[in-house]
């Protein structure tokens, strides 16, 4: 049944332009789940539910963690937590509507790891908001990196204090203004940022 919702948020994602990270970025964050084994994850951004799915499977997989998820979006919000419910995973959620950086604040558990995925100038904000409540050490995965100019703050922080890298992928997308019959797509260069937090 998992495996099934999976494909069905992805193909509702594809057919509404949802942003989501794919199958390729979203194999790395579940690497990257997996061997931080955390007892808290915390994702900003959680659209329908696709990220949050990856990293469920392998807190289930696991048998330990929870995921605190926030999203902005009251509609998109609910999809998210039906598809957790429908996928089976809803006993391990705690899904929160609001602005991260604010929800973030409200957060008392120690967060042994962060997926940024929201809006791209928050991120620092966001990281800011939870750092108080950051393990040492924890694990911290953004999103979209490839665009750089928006995250600037954030990206000079983690990358002149922590051991941080990016990961590259490539993608193939139609021009904007193309037509769906249209064979004009332009490749896009993009990436994740995963950095090792330590206070």
């Amino acid at each position: 049944m998992f495996d099934k919702v999976l494909e069905e948020v992805e193909q509702q994602c594809r057919a509404e332009r949802i942003p989501m990270l794919g199958p390729n970025k979203a194999k790395l964050l579940a690497s990257c789940v997996e061997k931080a084994k955390p007892s808290i994850i915390v994702e900003c951004g959680t659209a329908i539910g696709y990220s949050g799915l990856w990293m469920l499977r392998v807190l289930k997989t696991l048998g330990t963690g929870r995921l605190i998820t926030v999203e902005i979006d009251t509609n998109n919000a609910h999809r998210a937590r039906d598809n957790f419910e429908k996928a089976g995973m809803a006993d391990l959620v705690d899904s929160r509507i609001g602005d991260a950086a604010e929800v973030l604040k409200t957060i008392q558990d120690p967060v042994d790891f962060l997926f940024l995925d929201n809006n791209k100038d928050g991120y620092f904000a966001c990281f800011k908001a939870i750092e108080s409540r950051l393990t040492d050490p924890a694990t911290i995965v953004a999103d979209n990196v490839g665009r750089a100019d928006q995250m600037a703050d954030y990206l000079e922080h983690v990358r002149s204090n922590y051991d941080s890298e990016t990961h590259w992928f490539e993608s193939w997308r139609r021009r904007r203004g193309g037509n769906e019959g249209d064979n004009q797509r332009e490749r896009r260069r993009d990436g994740m940022e995963i950095s090792i937090y330590r206070s």
